[in-house]
């Protein structure tokens, strides 16, 4: 056939997205083609219903609970958009290997435990980064932040000779999400723009400081 796709979706298809999500971002790191493999795009509604987009980091993948994971600073306007809307969507492109996932779902804020741990593994120009710069207020000058930066450099005893600080804490308003899914999208692309498109969907409930989710139901689309 002029249209089969080398690595198609599985025929049939896997009652659960996730495993096959999370192998497709384990490859995506593995074979090293593509820079920031765990890029994802977040997309969030604003109070005024202004919706928006901007690129993060995915930092966890639960595949028992359906669940994805992102730190970023919480007075931010996506912060702000998360608050009054804890409902987003994410897009993972991996053009290199012309895969596609797509998640939509219900936000929660991580523990301070799983924020404070995140925080201590970025790199010291991260964590000063996170406490110098409010992020995505207005400021004067590039200048003008890098002085930020110096002063928060001074809170902590770090200096330029020597990158190095015991302990910098974690910022009050910064921390973490995770992305409970109830809809998820794998697409493969295909010659002719003949894709392969598989669609899964959830009830998620409220339990506990997140949420549980009911059996997975499985669909393919037309491309």
């Amino acid at each position: 056939m002029p249209y089969e796709i080398e690595h198609a979706l599985p025929d049939p298809l896997p009652a659960d997205p996730m495993p096959l999500f999370h192998a497709w971002l384990d490859e995506a790191f593995a074979q090293r083609i593509q820079p920031n493999p765990n890029a994802m795009t977040l997309a969030t509604v604003d109070a005024d219903g202004q919706p928006s987009a901007r690129t993060v980091l995915c930092k966890g993948i639960d595949e028992s609970l359906g669940r994805v994971t992102f730190y970023t600073n919480r007075q931010s306007r996506k912060g702000m958009a998360l608050k009054h809307e804890p409902r987003v969507a994410l897009l993972f492109h991996w053009d290199a290997f012309d895969r596609q996932v797509r998640i939509e779902g219900r936000v929660t804020q991580t523990t301070d435990q799983e924020s404070d741990a995140y925080f201590q593994s970025r790199r010291i120009e991260s964590r000063l980064g996170a406490w110098a710069s409010d992020q995505s207020k207005p400021i004067a000058s590039r200048d003008e932040l890098l002085s930020k930066v110096v002063d928060a450099m001074a809170r902590f005893k770090v200096s330029l000779d020597d990158m190095e600080a015991e302990e910098i804490p974690r910022p009050p308003h910064w921390g973490g999400y995770h992305v409970w899914a109830n809809r998820v999208e794998l697409w493969v692309g295909g010659p002719g723009r003949v894709h392969d498109r598989a669609r899964w969907e959830r009830t998620l409930n409220t339990s506990g400081d997140g949420f549980s989710g009911g059996p997975w139901s499985v669909t393919r689309l037309q491309p």
